[in-house]
């Protein structure tokens, strides 16, 4: 794989693997830019930037005649629900879903390694209620505020695209916005919140211990008018290991059905689903014989999943002119080095390489009004 991709870009690289006789088989140009409407600046001539654009949109045009087609195939589909688990003498946090918060730290790892289950055998897994309404609310307007800055810093040509964008194929109307930590107490709260006080961190902590990687740190807005993605994952199967990364998407805003609501293929991150998904003769067959779920996702609900299960974003078709936001973290096992695709996380974050372990207890030290000196000293190096 070619490592100017981003593994929200990873619809494209999959098309090397060949979906039908009509698709193209060669690797075309990769975008200059990484954000809507802006053009990275570059040492290339104007010639061989209009000769790059040409081939980026007709890049562009196969991966929507193929996510129109997909979308044919996908008939079956129905909402992610809530999982539910419950555990014998947990309290409040062992019961449906409920805060890990409200239990004791025993009680939440039983409950973390109950839900690590599901999701190591669904690849794929919905908690509610990981995010109050108001902090929400909060997040999603900071996070507007900071695209809109953010798009004029690199208009007045302050900083690079990549400085503040990820890689994304089907930019028009979409955007990976990479958040800062460190620089505003909305974000550190959020991510108390989603990470420690709900089951999403003992899932993480469940699956790849404390010392799991801050991998991912970014948001993910479509717009309305964005288009439907190719199915794909974000990283392959790969025989001999386990899971790479687990990323959890968080609804900032009620996800209804005509905002493109992500759509998962349950159980597709096995090494079965990828040889069949690879093969020309079986791909479209797994499309369509998979019963799908769609991330119809309540404000504050998560949905986190394995980064070899097949999924993809949907379009934006919203009547009353809604953008979708998806506040979004992954963790990476850290027994591996590269995944395969950078990150969606700001260079200088990605960097420092946080454990989980380290981060839950600055997080816990922050709940109780103690400082959180890790995430202080991250916030003074973000540019």
């Amino acid at each position: 794989m070619m490592a100017i991709f981003h593994s929200r870009a990873a619809a494209f690289l999959l098309l090397l693997w060949s979906s039908a006789p009509s698709t193209t088989s060669f690797l075309l140009a990769p975008p200059l830019s990484t954000a809507p409407n802006f053009k990275a600046s570059t040492a290339l001539s104007a010639g061989s930037t209009d000769v790059s654009d040409l081939l980026y949109q007709e890049q562009e045009k196969i991966i929507i005649q193929r996510g129109e087609l997909e979308e044919t195939f996908v008939t079956n589909a129905k909402p992610l629900e809530a999982s539910k688990i419950k555990i014998r003498g947990a309290g409040k946090a062992g019961g449906f879903g409920k805060a890990s918060s409200n239990g004791t730290k025993a009680s939440s790892k039983l409950e973390g390694k109950s839900y690590a289950k599901i999701l190591k055998k669904e690849g794929v897994l919905r908690l509610d209620n990981v995010l109050s309404p108001t902090t929400a609310d909060a997040l999603r307007t900071y996070l507007y505020n900071l695209r809109t800055q953010s798009e004029q810093d690199v208009a007045d040509g302050k900083v690079q695209p990549i400085e503040r964008y990820a890689h994304v194929l089907l930019k028009h109307n979409r955007c990976d916005l990479t958040i800062p930590l460190g620089t505003e107490e909305i974000v550190t709260k959020a991510l108390n919140e989603s990470l420690r006080k709900s089951p999403v961190g003992g899932i993480m902590e469940s699956i790849f211990g404390d010392g799991a990687i801050l991998h991912e740190f970014s948001c993910l807005m479509s717009d309305v008018g964005s288009q439907r993605q190719v199915i794909h994952p974000d990283t392959p199967f790969v025989d001999g290991k386990g899971p790479v990364l687990y990323t959890c998407f968080i609804a900032l805003q009620d996800v209804m059905m005509d905002m493109g609501p992500t759509t998962w293929l349950p159980r597709t991150h096995t090494r079965e689903a990828h040889a069949a998904f690879k093969d020309p003769f079986t791909k479209d067959e797994i499309v369509s014989n998979t019963p799908a779920k769609l991330g119809l996702l309540p404000k504050g609900s998560c949905g986190i999943f394995d980064s070899r299960l097949l999924h993809c974003g949907t379009a934006n078709r919203s009547n009353e002119g809604k953008s979708r936001a998806l506040f979004y973290f992954s963790f990476k096992n850290p027994e591996v080095g590269y995944t395969g695709n950078p990150a969606s996380i700001r260079l200088e974050l990605g960097a420092e390489n946080v454990p989980l372990g380290k981060l839950m207890s600055d997080l816990e030290s922050f709940e109780r009004g103690e400082g959180c000196p890790l995430i202080d000293e991250l916030g003074r190096k973000m540019r």
